[in-house]
């Protein structure tokens, strides 16, 4: 037996398939669970602000409020007092020689995974004292989700002169996931909370390191999901009445307490949320609105969805709250061939390529696209919800025309002389390098002008 081309050949395999095995290793192996990634093909306001940014982590509760899962059919309603955990991020002062960066210790979608990500805001961080008091932006997450599933998009807005709130919506976390009536009751009231409570810390004399240092006065709400369905709730879009009935829905038609044309619910106009962002808004496609309660909305909204979102919908749900929403002035975001993860979660942390035995699967699919990379999204989001809440909370006039682009992106023409001097037919996204506005479309709609039904 010839030993030694034999063993050059095992050898050989063997390298080969070493190489093939590093070449293949799961992205986790060479993760960092950074949630503040930047490509180079970021567009303009994708970048930081000039603020350090501080985190805290806050809780409240609010007294009272209607216990959906206590309540039985048919019989008296229960009462009790909800807790609430909030991730506060807000422009810092960083002591001399404080370096910016920290952790964020958590749990991937499967609780059992301890999770550690990083980021650039500095727990406990000196809050910015001088100055006017900052803009509000709520953040509301899925079902199932943690105030951490949109951080990514919290610190962008703090670098950036806001104070970003986001919420754990109890019975709808990852490590807590309770009856679905319970989150479709409480969403929206969740998100009304959250304002009046930073409003109460924002207060001077409160002894809350927010005293002085939010203006609730000017407010955005961003949901993701049933933090989108909360929102589309919270901005006007009341629930059709049968929605009340829905199989799963609260007990003793509670629903109707947001319903459209209920007097208490159409008096829960918050004046204080100047502009809205609903991404992937969970409902429509199962009914719960109608151009009805749509078209009683009227706060500025922003909309943002994959094309092939199957499990809120494209066509019957996220569009057709945009076309429906008459009332408001509106643009409507899409990633072409995205699935229902556009732009929202940060991306996949490293413990999320594991399998999980209780998932049954892999929790990558849980904060990943099959089509996009996360972190492009990201930033592509960071970009428009920036252009979005300067100009509706600080008043940028010119924001806008990072908005005022050719509706589908693949149309739009690059034409720059050498030195980058737009010709006049450049018609490219404004704020987006050459060649990466393909495969977005974003469309904008006036509010009608016609009286429509109340």
């Amino acid at each position: 037996m010839d030993r030694v081309p034999g063993g050059v050949r095992v050898f050989g395999r063997l390298f080969l398939l070493a190489l093939a095995i590093s070449a293949a290793a799961p992205l986790a192996a060479r993760q960092d669970n950074r949630i503040d990634g930047l490509t180079p093909s970021a567009p303009e306001l994708a970048t930081p602000g000039p603020h350090a940014i501080g985190v805290r982590t806050l809780s409240a509760v609010d007294r009272h409020r209607v216990d959906v899962l206590n309540t039985p059919p048919g019989g008296p309603t229960a009462r009790y007092d909800r807790p609430l955990t909030f991730e506060v991020w807000y422009p810092a002062t960083l002591a001399p020689g404080q370096a910016p960066g920290g952790e964020y210790r958590t749990i991937a979608r499967d609780p059992a995974m301890p999770v550690v990500l990083k980021g650039r805001a500095v727990r406990d961080a000196a809050p910015v004292t001088s100055g006017r008091p900052f803009p509000l932006v709520v953040i509301s997450h899925g079902y199932p989700g943690n105030r951490l599933l949109m951080s990514h998009l919290g610190e962008h807005l703090a670098s950036r002169g806001y104070v970003t709130v986001s919420i754990d919506h109890t019975d709808s976390t990852y490590a807590e996931v309770k009856a679905f009536s319970s989150t479709l009751y409480n969403r929206a009231l969740d998100q009304h909370f959250t304002i009046d409570e930073v409003a109460r810390l924002a207060t001077a004399g409160s002894g809350s390191p927010l005293a002085g240092l939010v203006d609730v006065s000017r407010t955005a709400v961003i949901g993701y999901s049933m933090g989108g369905y909360g929102v589309v709730n919270l901005v006007g879009g009341g629930y059709r009445r049968e929605a009340a009935s829905f199989p799963g829905a609260p007990p003793n038609q509670l629903l109707l307490d947001r319903a459209a044309g209920t007097p208490a619910y159409e008096q829960s106009r918050d004046a204080r949320v100047k502009a809205a962002v609903a991404i992937g808004p969970w409902g429509m496609q199962v009914g719960y609105w109608d151009a009805v309660g749509l078209a009683g909305i009227r706060t500025p909204t922003f909309f943002v969805a994959g094309s092939v979102d199957d499990v809120s919908g494209y066509e019957t749900g996220t569009r057709a709250i945009f076309e429906q929403a008459v009332n408001a002035p509106r643009y409507l975001l899409t990633f072409v061939n995205a699935n229902h993860n556009a732009a929202a979660p940060i991306p996949a942390p490293a413990e999320a390529y594991r399998f999980s035995e209780s998932l049954k699967g892999y929790p990558f699919t849980h904060y990943a696209d099959p089509v996009w990379d996360t972190v492009r999204m990201n930033n592509i989001l960071q970009h428009f919800v920036t252009a979005w809440v300067d100009l509706h909370l600080k008043g940028d006039a010119a924001k806008a025309a990072f908005l005022q682009v050719v509706p589908e992106g693949r149309q739009a023409v690059w034409a720059t002389e050498r030195d980058g001097t737009p010709q006049p037919a450049h018609t490219y996204w404004k704020g987006f390098k050459r060649g990466t506005a393909v495969g977005l479309m974003l469309e904008h709609r006036a509010p009608s002008t016609l009286k429509t039904q109340q």
